[in-house]
């Protein structure tokens, strides 16, 4: 308390309190300067990765990685998991080890199913008021029908479902925060854990219309993307070698 009232001028310092106090100062500048400099460093060469990633080069990206990977002002932590061999675990040993087994299984959200069946009764409410409001015919009522359905076969046939996921994940993201929060967990686990045993991310979607924005694809609600043709190396590899005769 006394040292800082010194600092700040309240109190009268000696010459050997004033240099204290200079020097702790100093070397507080010199730290917070070294931490300014790796951390602007680090971001120079993370937009370097983003531009290659952006332009395609790929190869070129990831070779920046490793060139940056282990150094003090480069990536930390880029393939620093450390990867133990597979095993199957029988029940009996989840149990000893207070696991339990259920919490394993993939999740259920019933959002999306919830979403298309009240989708499903506000279409046939709606399809009873406007009968009964503009006095429909029961050929005309018969023709709005086919038009509904055609179309709902086209997109099943055509898009392989596309638009109505579009259309049910959509709306789930707006008006479901539970389902968002969910599907931005579930991506940002994939792209920590693909990063931790040194994968590249390349890019993610959270949505199918962001899906459709960037890809260009009507099937894709949400995924992440990676740098992994060294991966793909590797497997075509082993498959051609067991292959041989």
């Amino acid at each position: 308390m006394v040292m800082l009232l010194h600092s700040v001028g309240l109190l009268p310092c000696s010459n050997q309190q004033k240099s204290f106090v200079f020097h702790s100062y100093y070397s507080y500048r010199c730290i917070v300067c070294s931490s300014e400099t790796a951390l602007s460093t680090r971001r120079q060469g993370l937009e370097q990765v983003d531009s290659k990633l952006s332009s395609g080069d790929e190869r070129a990206a990831l070779s920046l990685v490793k060139d940056l990977q282990g150094k003090p002002d480069g990536l930390r932590c880029f393939g620093a998991a450390r990867q133990v061999p597979q095993r199957l675990y029988t029940l009996e040993e989840l149990k000893l080890n207070g696991i339990n087994a259920a919490s394993l299984l993939s999740p259920t959200d019933a959002t999306l199913g919830s979403i298309e069946r009240n989708l499903q009764i506000a279409g046939v409410s709606g399809g009873i008021v406007a009968w009964k409001a503009f006095d429909l015919s029961s050929q005309q009522l018969l023709f709005l029908t086919l038009g509904f359905m055609f179309l709902w076969t086209l997109d099943l046939v055509s898009f392989n479902g596309g638009i109505g996921s579009l259309v049910l994940d959509t709306i789930g993201h707006t008006f479901s925060q539970r389902y968002h929060n969910r599907v931005v967990q579930h991506e940002a686990g994939h792209f920590l854990v693909a990063y931790l045993v040194g994968i590249l991310p390349r890019g993610y979607t959270l949505s199918s219309l962001e899906a459709l924005q960037k890809e260009g694809s009507l099937n894709i609600q949400a995924g992440s993307a990676f740098v992994d043709y060294e991966f793909l190396e590797e497997v075509h590899n082993l498959s051609f070698f067991f292959h041989i005769p």
